[in-house]
């Protein structure tokens, strides 16, 4: 199913199909005729959509680790190589890549292809017009900024100085220990429960495990619906281990 569909988002990226925010309408229907004409599945846009977004993700994360001294790309494998002490020294401070120790990421010649939001075909890529534009107008504020910063000066050199009265040393002080209770109160206030899975996320997830049927799916992935917690359990498996674990879950 990934292969299929990346196929069809190299093919028309080639083609400079994509939109500043993914890929235009028609991009879509190719990948949901394309998917369901090789793998013979019933699936939406939005399924595309959703598996996308994985993907997005998943180059995010790796990229930034293979940004860092230490990690490489294994091809054999399809996940990162690093060794363990610095590996861990990572995954304390990026919580988010905890799961991609192991993680199998196929067909990543493609995924860094398509989801680079550097390329100049890609998202967030700029003409040489919206670059000028964007240079003329920075020149124009900084312009700006300093013809007030310059009117300001001479204006408060000829205002005559103010003599504070006692009553604006109170304001100050009261306003300023209203500014600390409010720190203070900010950082006692506890943090928000944590948001459970979203129905795009748990499909996304189940939509990497091979050889599951209907049944299997729906079951596994009410388990999934139902605790979140176990949701964040399978996310945190290697590849090799999410099928084993998923067979478990339903078959109790």
């Amino acid at each position: 199913m990934d292969k299929a569909m990346l196929d069809v988002f190299v093919e028309y990226f080639n083609k400079g199909d994509r939109a500043q925010n993914g890929w235009k309408p028609h991009v879509y229907t190719a990948a949901v005729n394309k998917v369901m004409e090789k793998c013979h599945v019933e699936l939406t846009k939005d399924n595309i959509i959703s598996r996308s977004k994985t993907f997005d993700k998943h180059y995010v994360i790796v990229n930034n680790m293979l940004s860092q001294s230490g990690f490489g790309w294994d091809d054999d494998k399809n996940m990162i190589s690093v060794e363990d002490d610095v590996w861990n020294n990572y995954a304390k401070a990026n919580k988010d890549a905890a799961s991609y120790r192991y993680k199998v990421i196929k067909y990543w010649d493609m995924v860094s292809t398509l989801y680079n939001r550097d390329r100049a075909t890609g998202e967030g890529a700029r003409t040489a017009n919206e670059s000028a534009a964007e240079m003329a107008e920075e020149i124009a504020n900084t312009t700006a900024t300093n013809k007030d910063d310059n009117s300001s000066t001479k204006d408060d050199e000829d205002r005559p100085k103010k003599r504070y009265r006692s009553d604006d040393s109170i304001a100050t002080m009261l306003g300023d220990k209203l500014d600390n209770f409010t720190a203070v109160f900010k950082a006692d206030a506890p943090e928000p429960p944590p948001k459970p899975a979203s129905p795009e996320e748990i499909w996304a997830l189940l939509g990497g495990i091979p050889d599951l049927e209907d049944d299997q799916l729906l079951a596994i992935y009410d388990v999934l619906d139902a605790d979140d917690r176990k949701f964040k359990s399978m996310l945190a498996l290697p590849e090799r281990m999410k099928k084993k674990w998923v067979l478990k879950q339903i078959s109790t």
